[in-house]
């Protein structure tokens, strides 16, 4: 097979493939977003992401990029795609990774690369840092408008499935009521089977197996992936970056003064984000140190949708995380899965400070008075001609009022992280166990077979690596899904989080 030389890379090679994109008569661009497209969260087509992805690449190297795998792939396969030299191939590959328009690590001594979907990847990645190869305040422009503007993105991105690309993790000091009451914490972690271990002080130290499911822990029982410090101690590689979203509307002029430095990346987009200088590598102390700060000022931690090496940790603020903003609009998409604990009412006397409606990242809480005993109602204001009670008051009217007051959750938007229970100096809010059940996927290949099943793109993710036992086995398994009817598939994707395919995934290099 003859090969382009590495010499004309930076034309001829480029230029190939814009030939074929003239020819067809369809832009690099457009192929780009056809490919794009094909991930389970895609990116609508339309002159705002046409123009944001012209800041970031040239059409010649999106013409390039259309060509690549959705799966992890190697410098040989792109050298196949590209109809290059391997070494010509690397040399592109690398100029990517550079750029943090692909991610790349090494495993089991071969250099793996992957493209990342537009988020939670390229979009982020592109201001995580302060750059002078990108006009990033343009960029910053166009990203607020696709993402917040057209709501075509994000009505995309978070309703094309039940199995969505984050979770929120509840407030770690908000346990301490639930786990310290007799002065011992249980703390246990989910192992690869499903199960978990239970890990407690033991007088011996040893572990011992409960075979308790992790989707079904009691209320004194939390796991290691639901926790931000432990998820943080396990990664083997941790980069701290600039936060996407504030560094964005800080070029728009409207961001807070949350933290700003404190994104995180993990295991294998960690350690490729932090050798192409997007983030800064830092130990478990360091990043234990910017969790507190993050807790400290009430932001939720927001973490990849995986219990097995998740590859980022959000620290969001309300105001300018694309998450909990979509939250807010689109509460009925239900964007960000909920922890698996809930905020009830405790003991203690609720003074309608209004601190936990102030720290509520997505609106779930107000104070209204407390019922008049014999009455069913708040006061004489709350009650409705046709009877019952009206909607709760704020908390600053309940205050001015001087009469008693009690605090409402909304369970359909609250999202369990617990943050309330720890501004409440009053000890209204206590955080337990939700009965609903939390189905997280184990790794990152679960969480897009499952995803891929609910958006019908599964076919562009599965058949393409035929060459290994694995690959063909699901393939013949999720052959069969994607000709089923909509409700059938929707059934199928509850059966795809079954142990089946959590042991299928649980292999070496399937934690991408």
């Amino acid at each position: 097979m003859g090969y382009l030389s590495t010499a004309v890379i930076g034309s001829d090679a480029l230029e190939s493939s814009a030939d074929v994109a003239h020819r067809t008569g369809i832009s690099g661009y457009r192929r780009l977003t056809e490919r794009l497209n094909k991930f389970p969260q895609g990116a609508p087509p339309s002159d705002t992401l046409f123009r944001i992805l012209s800041l970031l690449l040239s059409e010649h190297e999106a013409a390039l990029m259309a060509q690549l795998p959705l799966r992890p792939f190697t410098t040989e396969t792109a050298a196949r795609c590209w109809g290059v030299s391997p070494a010509a191939a690397r040399t592109i590959l690398d100029r990517f990774a550079d750029r943090a328009l692909l991610v790349d690590s090494e495993l089991e001594g071969r250099r793996l690369y992957v493209f990342p979907p537009p988020m939670a990847g390229f979009f982020e990645f592109s201001m995580m840092r302060v750059r002078d190869d990108v006009d990033q305040a343009t960029l910053a422009s166009l990203l607020h408008h696709y993402i917040n503007v057209e709501d075509e993105f994000v009505t995309t991105l978070f309703g094309s499935g039940e199995t969505q690309i984050g979770r929120a993790l509840v407030h770690e000091p908000a346990l301490d009521g639930l786990l310290s009451g007799n002065g011992d914490r249980r703390h246990r972690r989910a192992d690869g089977d499903g199960f978990v271990r239970d890990v407690s002080a033991l007088g011996d130290g040893s572990a011992a197996d409960t075979q308790l499911a992790d989707t079904i822990a009691d209320s004194a029982t939390v796991l290691d992936h639901e926790l931000a410090g432990e998820i943080i101690r396990s990664a083997r590689y941790r980069g701290v970056s600039t936060c996407f979203c504030r560094h964005k509307m800080h070029h728009l002029g409207q961001a807070c003064d949350a933290p700003l430095e404190i994104c995180m990346s993990f295991d294998f987009v960690g350690d490729s984000l932090i050798r192409h200088g997007h983030a800064r590598e830092v130990g478990v102390s360091e990043a234990l140190e910017l969790l507190e700060q993050a807790q400290e000022a009430y932001l939720l931690q927001f973490a990849e949708n995986v219990r097995r090496s998740p590859k980022f940790m959000c620290h969001c603020c309300s105001c300018c995380c694309e998450a909990l903003v979509a939250a807010r609009r689109f509460g009925f998409l239900h964007p960000i899965h909920t922890t698996g604990f809930m905020p009830v009412e405790g003991p203690g006397e609720c003074r309608a400070c209004g601190r936990c409606v102030d720290v509520c990242p997505i609106d779930a809480i107000e104070v209204v008075a407390a019922p008049v005993a014999g009455s069913g109602c708040g006061d004489a204001e709350q009650a409705s001609p046709e009877g019952g009670c009206r909607g709760g008051e704020e908390s600053g009217a309940v205050e001015q009022t001087g009469g008693a007051a009690r605090v409402r959750i909304d369970p359909d938007r609250c999202l369990g992280c617990g943050i309330c229970v720890r501004a409440c100096p009053y000890g209204v809010i206590e955080l337990e166990r939700s009965d609903e059940r939390v189905l997280t996927p184990l790794n990152t290949t679960q969480r897009l077979v499952v995803q891929s099943i609910e958006a019908g793109t599964l076919p562009y993710f599965v058949f393409q690596q035929q060459n290994e036992l694995g690959h063909r086995a699901l393939a013949a398994v999720l052959g069969v899904i994607v000709k089923l009817p909509p409700f059938k598939q929707a059934l199928a994707s509850r059966q795809m989080k079954s142990r089946y395919l959590e042991r299928l995934c649980d292999r070496s290099g399937w934690d991408y």
